[in-house]
């Protein structure tokens, strides 16, 4: 039977999934038709554009996360660049700021980022971004240097900064975490997001939705976090999923064959 709706899951991490593939096929079942697989660093970013090759309707990024940022070097950056030429290919990501854990040194995650911005521009390519604990600073350095650039913010956690989110053009993912129950803040920015940026990810094996949470996350759970969406601006699952999927071919160039 054909699935009710069809989905891309905008974001997720397939090489840290046991089995990709049976992950694929699993949520092509459910209807997520197309998959964007993360890349964080040299041999994540090699694998993923290798997965986008291999697995339908796989599409891919690269990128060095900020939690490696202090690894970033010319070598890097020119091995992102040669990936990003390969067709399924789709975006540089996922870089940024996360002052939480704070795995690299702040000034080496402020390079990376701005090195990897001037990467999108060369290439371009949208820039996945990732921002934890840091949304004063990423919204400032965006501003200063990626204003001429298409930004995705992943697993969107910036509340305070969604009307400027939308003024920007910024598109907005959601994940898994704003089906729970202290994330009345995400819910709330979600009904404000724009409706031609707003987009659904997993983020899997991460952040997992209800009613699945405590188990490794899928991309065939995204539906979880759509449907939440819909409910959250009023929209039937249909519509919600139409629009979504609509936001992620648009800004990174899926096709509609997967």
């Amino acid at each position: 039977m054909k699935p009710p709706v069809t989905l891309v899951d905008s974001h997720c991490h397939l090489e840290m999934i046991a089995d990709p593939a049976a992950a694929v096929a699993e949520a092509r079942a459910a209807g997520v038709q197309q998959i964007v697989t993360i890349g964080i660093d040299r041999e994540s970013s090699r694998g993923a554009a290798d997965l986008s090759e291999a697995l339908p309707g796989v599409y891919a990024t690269v990128g060095l996360h900020p939690h490696d940022a202090h690894r970033l070097d010319d070598a890097t950056l020119v091995e992102f660049e040669a990936l990003a030429a390969r067709p399924r290919v789709v975006a540089v990501g996922e870089v940024g700021l996360d002052f939480y854990r704070d795995l690299s040194p702040r000034d080496a995650q402020r390079a990376a980022f701005s090195a990897q911005i001037a990467l999108a521009r060369r290439v371009s390519l949208p820039l996945v971004v990732h921002v934890r604990e840091a949304g004063d600073e990423a919204m400032a350095q965006l501003a200063a240097e990626a204003d001429d650039l298409t930004v995705v913010m992943h697993c969107f956690s910036l509340p305070e900064y969604v009307d400027e989110c939308n003024e920007r053009g910024y598109y907005a993912s959601f994940a898994g975490n704003v089906t729970y129950k202290n994330a009345a803040g995400l819910r709330e920015a979600a009904a404000r997001v724009r409706e031609d940026r707003l987009l659904v990810e997993t983020d899997a094996p991460f952040l997992t939705p209800i009613p699945h949470r405590g188990n490794s996350n899928v991309p065939a759970w995204v539906a979880h976090t759509a449907a939440l969406l819909a409910e959250v601006r009023g929209v039937t699952a249909g519509e919600l999923a139409t629009l979504t999927t609509a936001n992620a071919r648009r800004v990174f160039g899926l096709t509609d064959a997967g």
